[in-house]
């Protein structure tokens, strides 16, 4: 008797996010090209997912950049889709970072009790600019650069970690919900210019 062979069976679409708010986050950058894959894995717990005020908008941005992240590791060589993502990936974090540091880390700086907390997020975010600029200016086709880029990614991940599980809580404590609310707006509005004006630094900073 002949044969039937079995179909294989289809592969499974990557799962999306069960939290609306990270589900935002990852739409956001998938709408940059809709058939990469965002595979950002499990997430570490936070109390501000999802939150409406400025804690939960700047997690909503960390889970755009987890995706970006994700999505530049299934792109090959000096592909547009890997300098379209990576352009992009650029203009956020720069303009995040100085939103951010406007919008919340300005005022948690003046406080006694958290002004290390304040200097700890912006040392990082100087450190996380100064990757991006060596990774722009070395050569995006070459082994050497994804490693570098996976090197940016450990970095930044870690930093937003930090950002969601203990430098957001101690701020909390010393603002006030008013304060909170308002600082949402400073951030739309100096985000939204700051990544209208962001430009692409190309300078090697860090060693071979």
């Amino acid at each position: 008797m002949p044969t039937t062979k079995k179909k294989s069976p289809a592969p499974k679409a990557p799962k999306a996010p069960k939290d609306p708010a990270q589900k935002s986050g990852v739409a956001k950058a998938k709408s940059i090209i809709p058939n990469l894959d965002a595979r950002i894995g499990r997430l570490p717990k936070t109390k501000f997912r999802g939150d409406p005020e400025l804690f939960g908008r700047l997690i909503e941005d960390h889970d755009r950049h987890r995706a970006l992240l994700a999505m530049i590791e299934e792109t090959e060589g000096k592909s547009p889709e890997r300098q379209t993502l990576f352009t992009e990936l650029t203009k956020e974090l720069k303009a995040h970072a100085a939103a951010e540091e406007q919008a919340l880390w300005s005022t948690v700086l003046r406080d006694p009790e958290t002004t290390d907390v304040a200097r700890h997020a912006v040392a990082e975010h100087k450190q996380i600019d100064d990757m991006l600029a060596d990774l722009a200016a070395r050569d995006m086709s070459s082994s050497g650069w994804l490693k570098r880029f996976s090197g940016l990614k450990e970095e930044y991940l870690h930093h937003i970690k930090e950002e969601e599980q203990e430098q957001f809580v101690e701020a909390e404590k010393h603002l006030k919900p008013a304060d909170v609310k308002f600082m949402r707006q400073i951030f739309e509005r100096r985000k939204k210019a700051e990544k209208a004006a962001a430009k692409i630094e190309k300078k090697i900073k860090l060693k071979a």
